[in-house]
């Protein structure tokens, strides 16, 4: 019976230990998992010594006019109203040496003489006319002196008259002939000048000395032009035509200026729609102060609103899309990013113009938005595989 004690003491030992060991697991078992790591949806944080942060680039957003087309191709051309093509409107020899191109001209400067038969037999026209209509007079005033004395009759008065009248007519018909041409009566030596109409440059000339000129040419001797206001024509598409307005101002770029542009308004809609091309034909006023444009150039056109009118405007590259969605990314400070919604007015060839969503001044990430995206991600898997 003694034997027996120290065995029972020894059984009730490993029964207390496993009791105790029983009851600490059950302890640990019902303890609550440590917190997981707090994470914002929507945001990213970026190490300060991560070098993904090469390439994230960010800018602030400001206001600026807001644009209303996609920019529009033109050309650029001669002021019509200010240009004078000029043709010979008779036949001749080139007998002077004609102004060069660049020469600045007024108004009935000479530009080149004629040798002309046309213009020899105007003048001998007039030359003829004048003697007919002196024969005339001389004739009508003898017959009146014969009338009054009864030496001749009525009738022979009046047809001496009738002459009279019609030699009048004819030195009028040569005299208008020759002031159409710009001759003098005084000056009857077969040759013809050549004037400008308009003040400006020589900018076209098709003519040499000794060349035989005709009115009928194919292109015209001179062209003279005021290049100090241009013209830019564009072609706006019909589904446009509302956005355009006589007065609108434009801003206007050219390949040989890039990073410049030069003002320009609108001053004529075409009342006509070319029905092949759904397009109509819009002129607009370029002043050309400094004569770096020139006709001929290709011209880009944005069309803007007015100067109250503003939006804001950022480049395409800080867009992305997810289903029907556009979002960009704003950088909080400078390791911490935050995904915003955006709405977007008007999707340009690399811009976009902002209906809402964002605001003047925040810190705009314009590259590296699907970078960002792709860690986001990538941290919310993290996430999702630390919580199973």
């Amino acid at each position: 019976m003694n034997q027996l004690r120290p065995l029972n003491g020894l059984v009730t030992g490993i029964a207390l230990l496993v009791t105790v060991m029983l009851t600490a697991c059950s302890d640990n078992s019902e303890q609550p998992a440590p917190p997981k790591s707090t994470r914002i949806a929507g945001e990213v944080f970026l190490a300060p010594d991560s070098p993904k942060k090469a390439y994230v680039k960010t800018q602030p957003l400001q206001l600026s006019q807001h644009p209303l087309l996609e920019p529009l191709a033109g050309k650029i051309s001669y002021d019509e109203s200010l240009t004078s093509r000029i043709s010979s409107p008779v036949a001749g020899r080139v007998i002077t040496i004609p102004v060069s191109l660049g020469t600045a001209v007024q108004p009935g400067s000479t530009l080149l003489e004629l040798d002309s038969p046309e213009v020899a037999d105007v003048e001998a026209d007039f030359a003829k006319a004048q003697a007919d209509l002196t024969l005339a007079s001389h004739a009508y005033q003898r017959q009146q002196e014969l009338y009054e004395g009864k030496a001749v009759s009525r009738k022979e008065l009046e047809q001496t008259q009738d002459d009279l009248i019609r030699a009048r007519s004819e030195l009028q018909r040569a005299q208008d002939r020759l002031k159409n041409l710009h001759l003098s009566n005084k000056q009857l030596d077969g040759r013809f000048a050549l004037h400008a109409s308009l003040a400006g440059i020589v900018v076209e000339r098709n003519v040499n000395p000794g060349m035989e000129v005709r009115p009928d040419l194919d292109q015209p001797l001179f062209v003279v032009s005021d290049i100090k206001r241009l013209t830019v024509v564009m072609q706006v598409f019909e589904i446009n035509l509302g956005k355009i307005r006589l007065g609108q101002k434009l801003s206007v770029t050219v390949p040989a200026y890039p990073g410049q542009t030069f003002p320009a308004t609108v001053s004529y809609i075409g009342q006509v729609l070319d029905e092949k091309t759904r397009t109509v034909q819009v002129r607009c006023e370029l002043p050309n102060q400094d004569g770096r444009l020139l006709p001929g150039m290709y011209a880009t056109i944005n069309v803007e609103s007015d100067a109250h009118d503003q939006a804001i405007v950022i480049p395409l590259t800080a867009v992305f899309t997810e289903g029907d969605d556009d979002f960009v990314f704003v950088a909080l400070d400078d390791h911490h990013f935050k995904q915003k919604p955006v709405t977007i007015d008007l999707r340009l060839k690399d811009k976009a113009v902002i209906a809402a969503g964002l605001s003047a001044g925040e810190q705009l990430v314009t590259e590296g938005a699907l970078m960002l995206r792709a860690e986001e991600e990538v941290e919310t898997s993290s996430e999702n595989a630390k919580s199973e």
